[in-house]
Parts: structure tokens; C-alpha cells; sequence
């Protein structure tokens, strides 16, 4: 069980950012030795939830990760986007870590990428592409109740998040037992909005603009 409360969080945000990375991807790795057998249906629970959100049901462009290794699978999500017709950016890793931007077209046009990642072989949008996105679904490692979320630690969806529309929704997936009631942050962690698990949705910050209210 991950535990992470202000009495063992470390002064130093960055000391206690790795040591709560650290304790979450190793109960993935052992979640994911163990659980094999239960990926698909992880998946599919995973996807049918972002899909019922409303903010995605009317959104034209999405977007998403293309998921790797031991994080919440996206698969069914994404092609249960394009099925429905909705546009689908993924993230393209840069170099510098930072986040260029392609539309996903068919599985089988899928790459290798820098950093362990994967992203469709067309052009590139731009960094700036991420402002075209209605909704962004992004990895996290932990997220706690106001929204805070733990990535990998390089920097790449806090950059994103700069470039997005303050209308636009952020869903963060997550595994059960991620979602904490502290996550240690800096002033430059951009917050996200939802956290979907494979067993539920979770509000968590109100959406500024148009958007309207999302806590709930």
C-alpha cells in the first residue's frame, strides 16, 4: 500500500518526489509480474470510463498516450476514440524531454521513440499542438486529492500543460491504491482535474473557464 502523508514527506520536495517514484514503479513491476492475466480487462474498464466522461463525449480533439510498459493501458481508449470519430493527438519525446505532437491514425504506424516511448511515424504538429487538444489524457505515477501529480520526474507534461488552453480537462489514469491524499509537488507541477482508475472516476479541481465546475 502506498502511503505518503506529511508527517514522512521529506523537506525537500524532490527528495520526496523520488522516494514516492521509487515505491510506486516497483509496486507496478510487481503488480504487473503478478497480474498479467488481468491487463486486457484493466484496459477495457480504463477506456470505457474516460469514455463516458461528458467533457470527453463532446470533445473533437483528444489527447492521449500511447501507453508502455507498466503504466494504465491505453489501447481500447484510444481506438474507442477514433472509432468515434474524434481526432487523437499523442505525444511525440523530444530530446530536451519536452512534448511534440502527432495525430494517430493507424496502429500499425506506431514507432519507436527517444526514452522508451512509442508515437505514430507522421508529421509533427508542433509543442504548441497541445493547444488544439479539448481534453489531454496523461500518464501519472500518483495523483492526490487536489489534483497534484507525480510523473516521471523529467519535466514533459508539466511543459505540455503550459501550452494548453485553460478550458481544456486533464484526466490523469491511475492504478488503485495511486491516488493519495498527499503527493509532494514544486511550483512548476501542473495540476490535472480527473483521476480515472480502472474502478472509478475521481473529480478533483475545479475547471477555470467555460468549462465549468468539474468537482463533484
Amino acid at each position: 500500500m502506498i502511503e505518503c502523508d506529511a508527517a514522512t514527506v521529506p523537506p525537500d520536495a524532490d527528495a520526496a518526489k523520488a522516494q514516492l517514484r521509487s515505491q510506486v514503479l516497483a509496486e507496478r513491476v510487481e503488480r504487473a509480474s503478478a497480474a498479467t492475466a488481468d491487463r486486457p480487462a484493466r484496459a477495457h474498464a480504463l477506456a470505457g470510463l474516460v469514455l463516458d466522461l461528458p467533457e470527453v463525449t463532446a470533445a473533437r480533439t483528444v489527447g492521449a498516450y500511447l501507453s508502455i510498459g507498466s503504466e494504465p493501458p491505453t489501447t481500447d481508449l484510444v481506438a474507442g476514440l477514433r472509432t468515434r470519430g474524434v481526432r487523437v493527438m499523442v505525444p511525440v519525446v523530444l530530446p530536451d524531454r519536452d512534448l511534440d505532437w502527432a495525430e494517430y491514425d493507424e496502429p500499425a504506424l506506431i514507432v519507436a521513440g527517444l526514452h522508451r516511448s512509442v508515437h505514430p511515424s507522421g508529421a509533427l504538429l508542433g509543442p504548441a499542438a497541445v493547444s488544439q487538444a479539448d481534453v489531454l489524457v496523461v500518464p501519472a505515477l500518483a495523483v492526490d486529492r487536489a489534483g497534484h501529480r507525480l510523473g516521471r520526474g523529467g519535466g514533459s507534461y508539466d511543459r505540455a500543460l503550459d501550452r494548453a488552453r485553460p478550458d481544456t480537462v486533464v484526466v490523469a489514469l491511475i492504478f488503485e491504491g495511486e491516488l493519495l491524499d498527499l503527493v509532494p509537488t514544486a511550483p512548476h507541477d501542473r495540476p490535472v482535474h480527473v483521476a480515472v482508475t480502472p474502478s472509478g472516476v475521481h473529480r478533483l479541481r475545479t475547471l477555470p473557464g467555460p468549462g465549468g465546475p468539474l468537482d463533484g
